[in-house]
């Protein structure tokens, strides 16, 4: 059967983002892109423009899906601990994602689709900020810090498993070892945002 131009291009996508996941964007060629999808490294060129292009469509297709699954418009932010395990089963679904937020960490260059990237996570903190006017969440600890504090607990575990797995004595790939992981993001995460009681000086 005939591929069609988004067959080709969704092959091309997919093989990018296991290269790129594992080796980085310098580290990545684009025949080895090629030959994993099974395509014309030509094609590539042709659809992509060059590598550099690839990379940052590949993570911002990436980040639009986990803003789709983890926070979809609508969403409360009352239960941090909802929102950091969400946030933690899609890492855990995803390792890729982890390893390619590190990768354009490190390649120095400006972040991937910024301005669309900056307006998501804004609606995050503006998110955090409704429910800690809401009462739900400790209001006393910067919107934006407990957003990014919150990701980081979900995330880190996938970003460093090699840390993780030698300060508990197990591996992520063990059903038990991910359920308590998940419980003690969710748990950690609703300690750290609950509303303190007012304390009034005697």
């Amino acid at each position: 059967m005939k591929r069609t131009v988004d067959d080709t291009r969704r092959l091309l996508r997919e093989a990018a983002l296991v290269e790129f996941a594992e080796h980085g964007p310098d580290g990545t060629t684009v025949t080895r892109i090629a030959a994993r999808a099974g395509v014309n490294k030509e094609r590539l060129y042709a659809y992509f423009g060059d590598k550099d292009a690839l990379f940052d469509e590949v993570l911002t297709e990436a980040l639009e899906e986990l803003s789709r699954v983890v926070a979809p418009d609508g969403l409360s932010f009352g239960d941090m601990g909802e929102v950091a395990g969400r946030t933690f089963d899609y890492y855990g679904e995803h390792p890729e994602l982890a390893r390619l937020l590190q990768w354009e960490g490190l390649r120095g260059a400006p972040p991937v689709s910024a301005t669309v990237r900056v307006e998501h996570y804004s609606r995050k903190v503006a998110a955090t900020a409704q429910a800690q006017r809401d009462g739900t969440v400790d209001g006393g600890i910067d919107a934006g810090h407990l957003m990014f504090m919150i990701i980081g607990l979900a995330a880190w575990w996938f970003s460093v498993p090699q840390l993780a797995a030698m300060m508990t004595g197990a591996e992520a790939a063990d059903p038990d070892e991910r359920a308590r992981r998940r419980a003690f993001v969710v748990e950690a995460a609703r300690r750290l945002t609950r509303p303190r009681p007012d304390v009034t000086a005697s």
